[in-house]
Parts: structure tokens; C-alpha cells; sequence
């Protein structure tokens, strides 16, 4: 299916659909986005895992932002206002989990794992679309895909948002220019109030004090940019670091692994 082509919300066709008690209510949808595209804001009315098989999207919610290599999916929960902007060509897989079916799944928006069997589950699911839990092998299908789907980590590419509007214009510059050495001093500085002021009012509005959330930001672009295979020691001086080393350091305590071995991983999904 093409982005060019408007669907009912999928969570209203599984609602709608008319299975025995007790019988998971799910669809699948595929969809293919042209590089640089970017959705409306929405909401769905079910629980929504979203996943690019290839190329990378970037979720924008009202509760934070993430980028999402393929080798993570996005769960979000129902009702959260949220949109898709692709960085080049992407094929975006999605399942749609209604509330009452989420028992065990994540309670927060956020990234997670995406294992080789749920890779392959979540492309059957969105192959199969409306008609998923039609038939019993679908319903089996969905069934292994919720279990699959609960014993998955969390990861930390999650950027949260702040609400205030003060603090977001200092996340939208640090976003614009990871490397602003500027600290909450500065930033306090800016918006004519105290250093402990800031950090107050941004921990309260983010949820993550200043210093941890720039560093959270700047490792989110560095994916970024090494997904645009730009060489390492560039990613370290474009993010803010001084070296390869320090930037690898902060890295692998981000991610587990190395830059070097995470673009391999992407590579080879």
C-alpha cells in the first residue's frame, strides 16, 4: 500500500470485527513512504507497534520523540497524538493491539527490541492486514506475536518533551546544534533566571535534568548520523565530543555496543 492511499483507522476494522469470545482482535497494516515524507498529527483508539523494515522513521509524540532504526519498533498507547517523518525510503509495518489485548504489554510509549521471530511475526501480521484474525492460523499468528512482543527490552531512544514552552526552545536548539557546549548555567543565563531555577523547572517539565537529557539528545543524533554512514570521528565533533574515544565511551554506555558495531548492525538488517 502506498502513503498516497486513505484508510479507515484500523483500530475501527478490528473493532468491527465479529470473532468468538475471547479471540484476539488485531490487524496489520503495510505501508511505503518515499524519503523525506511526513504524516499529519493522529491518534489511533488501540495500542499501535510500528516498525520499519527498511530505512529509518522518526516518531514525534506528545510525550517525547525517537528515532527508529530496523532493528526497534515503536509501541505506542491509545490515544497518544503522534507523527511519521521518514529519513529516506521506508517500509513502515504496523499492528494495532487493542487495549483489552495489551495485558503485559508496556505501559508507557517508548522503543523496543525487535527480535528476529518478531521481525518475521510483524511482517505476516501486516501481510495479512484486516483479515488477521479472520482465520485461526492468524489468530495463532497474533497470539505468539503478543508473547513474542512481551518478552522484548526496552531502549533508550527515547527523547522526552518538555510541556514547558521555555524549556522546549532550549531543546530545540540543543536539537538544532548538538554540539552547543552551552550548560544549564547558560541556559539559565538565557531565560533570565537562576541555574537552579532551569534545572528545576526542567526536571519537572522533561522528567530528566538538563545534562542528561542533552547527552540522551546528542546520542539520538549521533544514530542520525551514522545512519548516513558519516565517518565516526565526524559523528563525535558534529554531536559536542572532543574525540572518537570519548564518543565511543558514551556510546557503547548508551547503547551496549559500539558505533562502529551498531552500523554494522544496521547494515546487515
Amino acid at each position: 500500500m502506498t502513503f498516497s492511499e486513505p484508510q479507515p483507522d484500523p483500530c475501527l476494522e478490528a473493532g468491527r470485527a465479529q470473532l468468538g469470545p475471547g479471540a484476539v482482535l488485531m490487524t496489520g497494516v503495510a505501508m511505503d513512504y518515499p524519503a523525506g515524507y511526513a504524516t499529519s498529527w493522529h491518534a489511533h483508539e488501540c495500542c499501535q507497534l510500528l516498525y520499519a523494515v527498511q530505512g529509518v522513521m522518526v516518531v514525534q509524540a506528545v510525550t517525547g520523540r525517537w528515532i527508529v532504526p530496523p532493528t526497534t519498533a515503536v509501541w505506542l498507547r491509545p490515544g497518544i497524538r503522534h507523527r511519521l517523518s521518514m529519513q529516506g525510503q521506508a517500509k513502515v509495518r504496523s499492528v494495532f493491539v487493542p487495549a483489552g489485548a495489551a495485558h503485559g504489554l508496556p505501559e508507557q510509549d517508548g522503543v523496543l527490541h525487535v527480535s528476529p521471530l518478531l521481525r518475521e511475526l510483524i511482517a505476516q501480521a501486516a501481510l495479512l492486514g484486516r483479515d488477521l484474525c479472520a482465520q485461526r492460523r492468524g489468530r495463532l499468528l497474533a497470539e505468539l506475536l503478543l508473547e513474542e512482543l512481551r518478552g522484548q527490552r526496552e531502549l533508550p531512544f527515547h527523547l522526552p518533551w518538555p510541556e514547558d514552552a521555555r524549556m522546549a526552545a532550549v531543546c530545540e536548539a540543543v536539537l538544532a546544534d548538538p554540539s552547543d557546549g552551552r550548560d544549564a548555567g547558560d541556559w539559565a543565563q538565557v531565560l533570565a533566571m537562576s541555574s537552579k531555577t532551569f534545572q528545576r523547572h526542567f526536571l519537572k517539565s522533561a522528567g530528566l535534568g538538563f545534562g542528561r537529557w542533552r547527552q540522551q539528545a546528542r546520542m539520538l543524533a549521533a544514530l542520525d548520523a551514522l545512519l548516513q554512514e558519516m565517518p565516526i570521528l565526524q559523528v563525535a565533533l558534529q554531536v559536542g565530543y572532543e574525540s572518537q574515544s570519548a564518543f565511543t565511551l558514551a556510546f557503547r554506555q548508551t547503547f551496549g555496543v559500539a558505533p562502529a558495531r551498531f552500523r554494522e548492525m544496521l547494515r546487515a538488517a
